[in-house]
């Protein structure tokens, strides 16, 4: 009799041995033979967060509501007659749902599906830097040149820990340029820096890339916070002789304690919702990066409470306008705490979604949003 493990580890075979671009074909005929499961499909979530797009066959879901939705948005299995679905999530990385019929009638074989929508998770990444099918497959349109280098640089769109939980997008998802965010965990710490490159299209994302690869390179050189800023001052001016900047916010959160080192180089908005109260945290506004030859920067320090949350905005947010209104900081804040509940990618998409109905289509400026709850709690 065939057990569990042995169910698994054919599945995980099957992944292994698979070809980049053929990983649900060879999924789709291991749990057909293992779990007798007649269709299986992946649905992609699209660069905007607002459509399932699915690998195989069929049309796009875009229902609120929908019991592919629910799976995706609450992280769990949802199942709708004969059909099931369950996320496809990897460290917090949110790829998808995966979609299969029937339904097994043992709570076990239910849980091993789950089980394999993760397995399938961690081989699409590893995947991704051999193929291009699951990028292509999770448009709806064709991105900008800007859009599509925008996007190569992040480190994901959301990541889950012992202790937080990250998400961040940007928007217009399918032509941004200049905004963006970048993030890494080590020794107990979370280093995360949000960006607005100065200018539009092409030149405002190779300045926020070079920006961004200068911050890195001083971080994986162990330099302090403030020395990155400042390394990657160097570089921006370096290039641009001071006719282009890149206003960016600096952060250092140890996992441990909930204390927060932070530069502030011209950066976008940031807030704390505690408590069902939004809190402006105010920083001591230092010059963007690559204005000036020389410039010092000075780290500040403020500290977190178990359950808060941080959302950093971008001035495309709130500036987002309909003829002759802002969107404005008042109905960020009253977002903000309606949205406390939900997980942070959750938050985010809706606050976006929010403000395209606002603006009545695409942001005129590209934004960035990012979301980080602190939990507290020991750090593995």
């Amino acid at each position: 009799m065939e057990t569990v493990s042995d169910r698994l580890t054919a599945v995980r075979r099957a992944l292994r041995d698979a070809p980049a671009d053929r990983l649900v074909e060879c999924l789709t005929e291991t749990v057909a033979k293992e779990y007798a499961v007649t269709d299986l499909d992946l649905l992609l979530v699209d660069y905007r967060l607002a459509t399932l797009l699915p690998l195989l066959d069929g049309p796009p879901v875009t229902r609120a509501g929908d019991p592919a939705w629910r799976s995706f948005d609450h992280q769990s299995e949802v199942t709708a007659g004969h059909t099931g679905f369950v996320p496809v999530t990897a460290r917090g990385e949110r790829i998808g749902v995966l979609r299969y019929t029937p339904v097994p009638e043992a709570v076990t074989a239910r849980a091993e599906l789950a089980e394999v929508a993760s397995m399938l998770a961690h081989e699409l990444q590893a995947a991704a830097a051999g193929t291009d099918r699951y990028a292509v497959a999770a448009r709806t349109r064709r991105l900008t040149l800007a859009a599509e280098m925008q996007w190569e640089l992040l480190p994901g769109r959301s990541r889950t820990g012992p202790s937080f939980s990250l998400a961040g997008q940007l928007e217009p998802s399918y032509a941004v340029h200049g905004d963006s965010f970048d993030w890494a965990e080590q020794d107990g710490r979370l280093y995360l820096n949000v960006l607005n490159g100065h200018g539009d299209g092409m030149n405002a994302t190779l300045l926020t890339s070079l920006a961004t690869y200068a911050l890195r390179n001083a971080r994986r050189a162990g330099l302090a916070l403030a020395d990155q800023a400042a390394l990657a001052d160097q570089a921006v001016f370096a290039q641009h002789r001071g006719d282009l900047h890149v206003e960016t916010l600096l952060l250092e959160l140890d996992l441990r304690t909930g204390v927060v080192l932070a530069v502030d180089a011209g950066s976008p908005r940031m807030m704390v919702l505690r408590e069902g109260e939004v809190l402006d945290e105010p920083l001591e506004a230092q010059f963007p990066l690559g204005m000036f030859e020389t410039s010092e920067y000075r780290p500040q320090s403020f500290t977190l409470c178990p359950g808060d949350r941080l959302l950093i905005v971008s001035d495309g947010v709130f500036d987002a306008a309909r003829e002759n209104s802002r969107y404005g900081e008042s109905a960020l804040h009253r977002f903000v705490r309606r949205t406390g509940s939900l997980a942070p990618l959750q938050a985010i998409r809706s606050l976006l979604g929010d403000l395209r109905a606002f603006v009545g289509g695409d942001l005129d400026d590209d934004a960035v949003a990012v979301c980080l709850d602190w939990t507290g709690g020991p750090v593995n």
